[in-house]
């Protein structure tokens, strides 16, 4: 079956070469880049919405999906992005296998060079791990999430949840970043990308789960959720990411919910029409609770799972368009 001319013809002219050899850091993003990746992706978002999701902008390319941290979520959505676009897709779970063996990432990355794949989706456990194989590799590399350092697909796909959500103008909009910041890429990612879209952005956390560095961030700083998420028009919660504290950072899990988990008693200090997002996988009960998470009035948790893999297929696209341009 043929995909509807308007659908692929809107994709098609929204095409452009990235800007960039990777993606590595929404730091490095430009506005007009920004706004031309999520016009791209809002084409792909409708396409995803039709009953033949094939193209052939990736035929002949191969993307190594390579993750030394499992992420369902994630490595799911690039896998499918890669396919509708019409990629050979690998993936290689490394964590478990040669890392175990003594491999080192420097090992890691002159094997995949000498296997020549177009483009290389990484996730790492440490920070830099993605920008140091994008040196090593002689293709575009892809950060799916590096250490506490940034997740900039995350971070893009949530400002396409919003755009759609809210309209295109989303520089008007207050934001609240709430629970775990020490540990979240994603938060890092968030703060750069939605200051630079010229949102009001709001760091909501207990003290023992703000970065040392936060003050540098240029958020305003909160230590009391229910002050923190007053009046603003997003809230956005994060994971409290236990596998990577060393130390008791909250004293249990119940009290943590009770001063910093969103439920609806909460969210009435947000604004009229507050949104809820989160990036998953969620902790229902510990972060937020699941009435809230639920709530289709609220909640754009859904909207955000969809919005992955049109994001990654803008980004997938975008790249192989530089690499059709020769640059």
């Amino acid at each position: 079956m043929t995909q509807p001319a308007d659908v692929s013809d809107t994709i098609r002219a929204r095409l452009f070469p990235f800007p960039r050899a990777h993606l590595l850091s929404a730091v490095d993003l430009e506005r007009p880049d920004v706004d031309a990746l999520l016009d791209l992706a809002d084409a792909f978002l409708e396409f995803g919405r039709q009953s033949a999701k094939s193209l052939d902008l990736l035929r002949g390319r191969t993307l190594i999906n390579l993750f030394f941290e499992n992420s369902t979520r994630t490595q799911g959505s690039f896998e499918i992005a890669g396919k509708r676009l019409g990629a050979d897709v690998i993936n290689m779970a490394v964590g478990a296998s040669s890392v175990a063996k003594g491999e080192t990432l420097i090992d890691t990355a002159s094997t995949l060079a000498a296997m020549r794949p177009d483009l290389l989706v990484v996730r790492h456990w440490g920070s830099g791990a993605a920008e140091l194989l994008s040196r090593k590799v002689g293709c575009s590399v892809i950060n799916a999430g590096d250490g506490q350092h940034e997740h900039p697909t995350q971070a893009l796909l949530d400002l396409l949840t919003l755009r759609r959500a809210f309209g295109a103008d989303v520089g008007s909009l207050s934001v609240a970043i709430c629970g775990d910041i020490q540990h979240s890429r994603v938060a890092r990612s968030n703060v750069a990308l939605l200051q630079a879209m010229g949102c009001e952005v709001r760091l909501v956390a207990p003290p023992t789960l703000l970065p040392s560095e936060v003050d540098r961030w240029g958020g305003q700083v909160f230590t009391d959720m229910i002050q923190g998420i007053s009046g603003v028009d997003v809230v956005m919660m994060l994971r409290l990411q236990r596998e990577r504290m060393s130390g008791a950072y909250v004293p249990s899990t119940r009290e943590y919910f009770r001063f910093w988990g969103l439920d609806a008693d909460k969210l009435a200090h947000a604004a009229p029409g507050v949104k809820v997002m989160h990036p998953g996988p969620m902790n229902r009960g510990v972060e937020i609770d699941s009435g809230v998470a639920d709530d289709p009035a609220v909640s754009l948790i859904s909207d955000q799972v969809e919005a992955g893999v049109a994001l990654r297929m803008a980004v997938l696209a975008s790249l192989a368009e530089r690499m059709e341009a020769g640059q």
